[in-house]
């Protein structure tokens, strides 16, 4: 069982007052792992947590317990249950309702930033529900604003977050100011969308009804429309101090710098130091009260740093001319970007050193400030590698279609991508990618999931059978993966021979083998050798990749060598786009194979000795030379 893609949304509880309630909510329990809760008037019911009273009255005990809800009631029973305990959309938990029938999962509350229209889609995909969600965002394709930087670990800011949103539903202009963080998500939006990208001296004359502002700073624009601010986590925080220095004077100092400099608190991504100092009690009570990392270097790396303001007397006392300047710089160049993710937005010193001292206290602290080009996640990514079947969406497990709506990535090739369009949401990364360039999409998934996005590569069929998921595999293996980070999944899908196989009858009922003519990854000899082998031995054999614009000869030479060994009669199914709109089955013999039209989306089946064709299907008996 899987529970990853609900992991988000733990501890998660789910909510049932009659028998067929309980019944549906535990297939949903198994699937996301919630907590079941019954009244005590049903139980016994395996698994689940009983409570007495009324409902309302147990829902208040639990409410801040759980950060998501699913009810197997009425919506409007759940509404009103749930509305005295509401207090605000930033708050609030994830609210999710389903019928008994499981026709429907109702995303009611919270939906953007408690997460409950991704949680209905979710369940609704696992169960085979219709997810409903209202929220405006979806209907225009836009990325919800409360939610926009959530993937990349941003900090929301002030502003008036629901004036500006309800601006970006009516679709009125809003103006865009990023200066800080990733900027991949501007690439994704949909072609009508009304943000206006300007600059932060243009702000205050553009003709725009709101302001979304993407910075580092604290500092407020000087606009009388509504603004609101996300905060990438992009300043490092350099820390030099004297042993026994107090968390309270550490944060006293960086809060200063803060004011001083017009820094946002919460666009501190983390803590950077010389090794000396990885257990000093200050550094580590305030990296753990902040959840902040505390990287730490040696003097080694941090002597070879060029930095404005080197100190002698800090050489000679711990190895090296400078500590909160170096480490702070050496922080950030763990996080270099491609210009196409962030436009070379920063990554150098913000603020150089300043000491600390304050009268009294033990210690003193020195702090320089520098701002990465891309900021820190603070998330483990995950590489989903799914196999999306043959094309049609209810050819897709219920996990893949799952994996698909919950990814903050999706990559793959082209075609693919578009057959999976009513399982993508606005705000996703979808990444097309040509034909011929796997192993530039492996590289790219893999260095977002790095970075700790949840990235799923999508190939047709099943992932692992001439799909990408060898090639992701092998390029972590190249990069010196521990196995462990990103977290690695692999989602089975149909593959091309089973669907092609199951248009035209049961040819594969007995052995059989797969081998592609494609020369890309494999040369020629050892392909026919593998064709003589499988055609000696009487396999059932589908032929992958059977033919493209440039390769016409190998299918030329495969059918040469079976005939070597198998009767010209021999039956041969030819099945293109099998499961599609553009779906073309035909049914054939050995001897006309090369009459058919044929491509790099055509699975050829040859049967073997026994293979036989009654009333236009294909047969293959489950004993050898069984007739």
């Amino acid at each position: 069982m899987d529970l990853s893609q609900f992991r988000d949304f733990q501890p998660l509880a789910a909510i049932a007052t009659t028998p067929d309630g309980a019944a549906k909510l535990q297939l949903v329990c198994e699937l996301c792992g919630a907590t079941l809760w019954l009244p005590e008037t049903l139980a016994p019911v395996p698994g689940a947590q009983f409570y007495t009273g009324s409902l309302k009255a147990h829902l208040t005990t639990v409410w801040p317990q759980y950060k998501g809800f699913i009810f197997c009631l009425a919506a409007g029973a759940v509404v009103r249950i749930i509305a005295p305990l509401l207090t605000h959309k930033s708050h609030d938990p994830a609210v999710v309702v389903i019928d008994a029938a499981a026709n429907f999962a109702i995303s009611l509350c919270s939906g953007h930033q408690g997460g409950a229209d991704r949680l209905a889609q979710l369940i609704a995909h696992e169960v085979g529900a219709l997810p409903v969600v209202t929220g405006a965002a979806n209907a225009s394709g836009l990325p919800a604003l409360d939610t926009l930087g959530l993937p990349f670990g941003w900090r929301r800011g002030a502003g008036d977050w629901n004036g500006v949103s309800g601006l970006l539903a009516r679709r009125q202009p809003v103006g865009v100011i990023q200066t800080a963080g990733s900027t991949l998500w501007q690439a994704h939006l949909p072609e009508d969308h009304p943000l206006q990208f300007t600059t932060e001296s243009s702000a205050s004359t553009a003709p725009t009804s709101a302001t979304i502002w993407i910075t580092a700073t604290a500092k407020l624009l000087p606009t009388a429309t509504p603004l609101v601010q996300w905060h990438p986590r992009v300043l490092w925080i350099g820390i030099g101090c004297e042993r026994g220095t107090s968390r309270q004077l550490i944060e006293s100092g960086i809060r200063q710098v803060c004011q001083t400099h017009q820094l946002a608190w919460d666009a501190i991504a983390g803590i950077a130091t010389i090794d000396l100092k990885a257990d000093e009690l200050g550094l580590v009570e305030l990296c753990q009260a902040y959840e902040w990392p505390l990287r730490c270097f040696p003097a080694s790396l941090l002597q070879s740093i060029a930095v404005p303001h080197p100190s002698p007397v800090v050489a000679a006392e711990v190895g090296t001319p400078s500590v909160a300047e170096a480490a702070a710089l050496q922080a950030i160049s763990a996080f270099q970007a491609s210009s196409a993710d962030c436009q070379g937005l920063h990554n150098s010193l913000l603020v150089p050193k300043q000491i600390f001292r304050v009268a009294g206290q033990l210690g003193a602290v020195t702090i320089a400030v520098a701002q990465a080009e891309q900021e820190f996640t603070g998330r483990t990514g995950h590489l989903w590698l799914v196999g999306t079947g043959p094309g049609q969406l209810d050819q897709m497990t219920p996990a893949a279609q799952t994996a698909i709506c919950q990814a903050d990535v999706v990559i793959g090739y082209g075609l693919y991508i578009d057959l999976l369009q009513p399982l993508l949401r606005p705000g996703q990364i979808v990444e097309r990618w040509a034909i011929t360039q796997e192993r530039q999409r492996a590289e790219r998934a893999i260095t977002l999931a790095q970075w700790g996005l949840n990235v799923a590569v999508v190939s047709s069929g099943d992932a692992g059978i001439y799909g990408m998921a060898g090639l992701v595999l092998e390029e972590l293996q190249a990069q010196d993966w521990d196995g462990k980070t990103p977290e690695v999944q692999v989602f089975p899908g149909i593959t091309a021979l089973q669907a092609a196989a199951s248009r035209v009858g049961t040819p594969l009922m007995h052995d059989f083998c797969a081998i592609s003519l494609s020369t890309l990854l494999t040369p020629w000899a050892v392909i026919e050798k593998r064709l003589v082998a499988a055609a000696q031995a009487d396999f059932v054999t589908a032929l992958y990749n059977p033919r493209s614009q440039t390769r016409l000869e190998q299918l030329v030479k495969a059918q040469e060598i079976f005939l070597q060994y198998r009767q010209p009669d021999t039956p041969v199914a030819i099945v293109r786009s099998a499961y599609r709109s553009d779906e073309q089955t035909t049914l054939t013999t050995l001897a006309q194979l090369q009459q058919a039209d044929v491509d790099m989306l055509t699975t050829v089946l040859i049967g073997n000795q026994s293979t036989r064709v009654y009333a236009d299907w294909m047969v293959t008996p489950r004993g050898y030379f069984k007739q």
